[in-house]
């Protein structure tokens, strides 16, 4: 899939572009299965099944010389799941030209990222039988008020669960539904929502991945039965904000908080294997101060910078736990320096040790 930066282009425009590239696209190895374009951020996107990158930008300047701005290799079923179809639509407007498609389809989506406790841990918490009740119940509430709120699941990497919509305020809804109807078990499983919107083609290399990323990382700033919001969903939600923020346990954030949670993050993804990462390397790579930093953090995340570092290792080790590492290997792999104080730090954090953990992964 690719994109094009097209302030000013319409529909039609897309369209013509979309039939040249058909009538050579042989020639390339490439078949252009469809397009979307948005008129109002002056944008398009072109799946197309190709050969190579190469072979995407050598067709595009010959049939109409709108180079692309970025191009991701992606799976077709992840980009059904995310934008609906992988072909043209059923309905169309067309010229009197009958062989031109016209199709104003915006590519942009609304991404709701779903995160529960670790299945072992909640197991560990509430007993076997409980747990498995707890869970079959938030997966029937979610798949019904996904049905009715006409959101569409999509099947990625990970643990989290990740929902794409064409419309705001249904994402909105259908999170505020299901927080309502899980009530008591949301805080049981520790249910937390981050609502995120973009574009399916940006300088990461998985469709949808900043937006998926920032919902991620929405979740991270959350406490149990939370729904949280980035600046963009605030600023599209057409309704009465303020009855929004009565009706639900919900949180904003705003442009800045959520450029700062991402430089947080992103540092962390980065550095957390690294067991000489510690509270001077942080404060380098984000460029502020020990105090600027240790404000901010506590601000945000309630979290020191120190016990943030912890934190995020310890939520990384429950993955590599998962994976079959022994302790040892987990210990070192997640930056922690000693098997007795990686022990130490994850019964404190979880409740349980390591190795018990382990046992009890099914």
């Amino acid at each position: 899939m690719d994109l094009h930066i097209a302030p000013g282009i319409s529909a039609k425009d897309a369209a013509e572009a979309h039939r040249e590239d058909l009538k050579i696209q042989d020639e390339y190895g490439c078949r252009c299965m469809t397009y979307w374009v948005d008129e109002e951020r002056g944008s398009a996107f072109c799946l197309i099944d190709a050969p190579n990158k190469e072979a995407v930008r050598e067709m595009h300047d010959r049939a109409h010389g709108l180079i692309p701005h970025e191009i991701i290799q992606v799976n077709s079923n992840v980009v059904e799941a995310f934008l609906g179809r992988i072909q043209d639509p059923d309905m169309f407007g067309e010229l009197s030209n009958g062989d031109l498609k016209i199709f104003n389809d915006p590519a942009f989506r609304v991404i709701m990222v779903n995160q529960i406790d670790d299945t072992c841990l909640l197991k560990h918490k509430v007993g076997s039988e409980k747990a498995k009740k707890l869970v079959s119940l938030y997966h029937d509430s979610l798949n019904n008020h996904l049905k009715k709120f006409e959101g569409r699941e999509v099947e990625l990497e990970g643990h989290d669960f990740v929902a794409s919509f064409v419309s705001v305020s249904q994402a909105v809804q259908c999170a505020l539904a299901l927080q309502k109807s899980l009530h008591v078990a949301a805080e049981l499983i520790n249910l937390r929502i981050g609502i995120h919107a973009g574009m399916p083609v940006t300088k990461n290399n998985m469709i949808f991945g900043d937006a998926v990323k920032m919902a991620r990382y929405l979740c991270f700033t959350g406490r149990e039965n939370q729904i949280i919001l980035s600046s963009i969903i605030q600023e599209l939600y057409r309704h009465d904000w303020q009855k929004l923020m009565d009706d639900g346990n919900i949180k904003g954030m705003s442009t800045s908080q959520e450029n700062f949670l991402e430089i947080l993050l992103n540092t962390l993804d980065e550095n957390w294997t690294n067991p000489t990462f510690d509270i001077s390397d942080f404060t380098k790579k984000v460029s502020l101060s020990k105090s600027q930093l240790y404000r901010k953090c506590t601000m945000l995340l309630g979290l020191s910078p120190n016990s943030l570092i912890k934190e995020y290792r310890l939520i990384q080790s429950l993955s590599l736990l998962k994976s079959g590492r022994n302790v040892a290997q987990t210990t070192f792999d997640s930056g922690f320096t000693s098997p007795s104080y990686f022990t130490k730090c994850f019964q404190s954090r979880f409740g349980i040790q390591p190795l018990s953990y382990i046992k009890n992964i099914s």
